[in-house]
């Protein structure tokens, strides 16, 4: 089991009141949530192996130097995300407490979390479950090995199972083909801006009909007019340069450089002096004791 720890903490940031607080009244809604959803996946579903993906570079430079507006709208100064300001003291709690209690947090300089979990999933050896609220990582499911992705947007505890049947009947499309259906289509919430003029409905007729973004652009460039919507291979035409660089934009890497960790559930924590510390400091021994029965269980 593979987690989109930021995914997962922005969720539980917005989903959990600040109200709930430590006991020198600051927040930890964030913290409390993620340990809980931990616990949650791990009684649920019982992994063999678990790891916590983290953001080194949320905007890598190998992104923005392809399509300079990648996520730019989410910039708050310098290279720095636009973070809650409640929020951001929280990220270093919560990876003192994954750090106790022993569950691998693994990230790559120069990467995002989505290029470690393809990088984990490129490198598995079993089956793989991801859990994320980010469309982006639909392109990792697979249903040879296989590799579903666990949806949280109806919650933690009502999780889509997306595999391809998942992902041909949402969206019209083969079941591997995600990637290059977003290529085309876009996704404003990255700064990724499509092909102007096709829509979502436009693209899945494109990646059906052509098959793959390789495929569609080969008969362009050899003047196929057949399978092109009217109007759409001028569109294509004109974009043609945002289709060369776009995949790099789009595609999760696999050859992410983590180091070597492991990914064993721990059946007791790693640093039980740490944890309660941080238990007394921000009042999580709650969440702590419920992730911890699960872990032992």
């Amino acid at each position: 089991m593979l987690l989109d720890t930021p995914s997962l903490y922005f969720r539980a940031f917005y989903g959990i009141p600040e109200s709930i607080t430590g006991p020198d009244g600051t927040p930890v809604n964030a913290v409390r949530g993620l340990i809980d959803m931990i616990a949650t996946l791990v009684r649920t579903h019982s992994p063999d192996e678990l790891a916590a993906t983290m953001d080194a570079d949320w905007r890598p430079a190998f992104r923005v130097a392809a399509i300079p507006t990648y996520k730019a709208h989410r910039v708050a100064q310098g290279d720095a995300e636009e973070v809650p300001d409640t929020l951001v003291p929280q990220i270093p709690v919560i990876e003192e407490v994954l750090d106790a209690v022993g569950i691998a947090r693994l990230e790559a300089p120069g990467y995002e979390a989505d290029d470690v979990i393809g990088t984990l999933t490129h490198r598995a050896a079993g089956p793989v479950d991801i859990v994320t609220g980010d469309r982006d990582l639909f392109q990792l499911v697979d249903d040879s090995r296989p590799v579903r992705v666990l949806y949280t947007a109806r919650g933690i505890r009502n999780l889509q199972v997306v595999d391809e049947a998942f992902v041909t009947a949402r969206y019209g499309i083969p079941g591997r083909a995600y990637a290059d259906f977003a290529t085309l289509r876009g996704d404003p919430s990255d700064g990724l801006p499509g092909v102007a003029g096709v829509g979502e409905k436009t693209a899945a007729s494109l990646i059906t009909r052509f098959g793959s973004l390789d495929a569609l652009l080969a008969a362009l460039d050899a003047g196929v007019t057949d399978g092109f919507p009217a109007g759409s291979r001028t569109r294509l035409a004109a974009a043609r340069d945002y289709l060369e660089v776009a995949p790099a934009v789009v595609e999760v890497a696999s050859d992410a450089p983590l180091p070597a960790a492991e990914l064993s559930l721990p059946a007791k924590p790693r640093d039980p002096e740490a944890l309660v510390r941080l238990a007394d400091r921000h009042g999580l021994d709650s969440p702590l004791n419920r992730l911890l029965d699960a872990l032992a269980a």
